[in-house]
C-alpha cells in the first residue's frame, strides 16, 4: 500500500497513541489468564494449578454475584435513559430563549461540573447530604426527620443516577444544542405561519430534526449497559449500600485488592470485558444501521 508523504505524517502521529494503547490496555490483558487459574502470588505462572472455568463457576454460584450485575444493570440502564432524556428536554427549553448573554451563562454553569473529577464532586456530595448538611436542615424546617442518604439503599440509587446526571448534563447539552442549530429555521417559521403553537413546532418540528441524534446516541450508549460508574460508586458507598450500590468494577476491586482473590476478580472482570466487547459492536452496528454512523 502506497502512502502519499501527508498521510505517513499522520501515521507517524499515531504511534505515541498506539504505543500508549499496547502498554495500558491490550499487555495488561495476557494477565486475564489467571482467571483459569488457582492464582497465588510469588509463584512463577509455569506452577500455578490450572482450574479451568472453575472460577466462573464459584463466581455464579455466590449469592453476592447477582446482587452485583443486577445493580449494575439496573445502575447504569438509568444512567443511559437519563442522561439522554433529562439534557434533551433542557435543551430544547434553552433554545427556545431569545437572550444569548443568559444561554451562555447557563451553558457556562451547567457544564462545569463536567470538569471536576468525582473525588471532588462526592465530597462536595457527602457535605450536602450529610445528616447536618443542607438538605437535611432544609427538610427538618418542615418538621422532617433527618435522613441518611448515603447510608440507605432506599435512596442511595437515586443519588447516583440524579448525581451523574448532573454531572454530565452540560456536555450532552452540548451535543443536543449543536443537533438544533442544524435544523432549518425556514421550517419553524413555516409552522409558525400556519398557526402551530410552541409546543406543536417543537412536537412536529424540533424533535424529528434531532431524531437522528437520539437515536445515534441511544444505540452507542449500549457498549456502556455494564459501566455503572467506579470512580462515582467507589466515592460514595460504603458497606451499608452493598445491596443497592455495589457494582461490578467496585467488586472487583474488594475481591482483587482487599480480599486477595485474585482468580476470582480477574475472572469477573474478563466475563465483564467479554460482555462489553459484544455489546459494543452491537453498538456500533446498530449506529451504522440507524444513523449511517461509522468509526472505520
Amino acid at each position: 500500500m502506497n502512502f502519499s508523504k501527508a498521510q505517513k505524517h499522520y501515521l507517524f502521529m499515531l504511534i505515541p497513541g498506539i504505543v500508549l494503547l499496547l502498554t495500558f490496555e491490550t499487555t495488561p490483558l495476557l494477565g486475564s489468564i489467571v482467571a483459569f487459574m488457582d492464582y497465588s502470588p510469588g509463584v512463577p505462572l509455569s506452577d500455578q494449578t490450572w482450574v479451568g472455568l472453575d472460577n466462573f463457576k464459584y463466581m455464579f454460584q455466590m449469592n453476592d454475584s447477582w446482587t452485583i450485575f443486577k445493580n449494575t444493570l439496573l445502575l447504569a440502564t438509568l444512567k443511559i435513559v437519563f442522561n439522554l432524556v433529562f439534557p434533551l428536554i433542557f435543551a430544547i427549553m434553552l433554545n427556545e430563549v431569545k437572550n444569548i448573554v443568559f444561554k451562555r451563562w447557563v451553558q457556562t454553569i451547567v457544564y462545569l461540573p463536567h470538569f471536576l473529577s468525582w473525588v471532588i464532586l462526592s465530597g462536595i456530595l457527602v457535605e450536602i447530604l450529610d445528616l447536618n448538611g443542607v438538605v437535611n436542615t432544609m427538610i427538618g424546617w418542615f418538621g422532617v426527620d433527618p435522613i441518611l442518604f448515603l447510608g440507605s439503599n432506599k435512596w442511595f440509587p437515586t443519588i447516583i443516577v440524579g448525581s451523574d446526571v448532573w454531572k454530565e448534563l452540560g456536555f450532552n447539552l452540548v451535543i443536543y444544542l449543536a443537533a438544533l442549530t442544524g435544523i432549518n429555521p425556514s421550517l419553524n417559521e413555516a409552522a409558525e405561519v400556519d398557526g402551530a403553537t410552541r409546543m406543536q413546532r417543537i412536537w412536529h418540528v424540533t424533535l424529528p430534526g434531532v431524531r437522528t441524534t437520539i437515536v445515534l446516541l441511544s444505540t452507542l450508549a449500549i457498549g456502556n449497559v455494564l459501566n455503572a460508574g467506579f470512580d462515582q460508586v467507589f466515592n460514595l458507598y460504603n458497606p451499608a449500600v452493598y445491596q443497592s450500590g455495589d457494582i461490578i468494577d467496585t467488586y472487583v476491586y474488594r475481591a482483587g485488592l482487599l480480599e486477595l482473590q485474585y482468580s476470582l476478580a480477574t475472572a469477573m472482570g474478563l466475563l465483564k470485558s467479554v460482555l462489553s466487547f459484544i455489546l459494543i459492536v452491537l453498538a456500533y452496528t446498530l449506529a451504522n444501521k440507524f444513523s449511517n454512523y461509522r468509526v472505520f
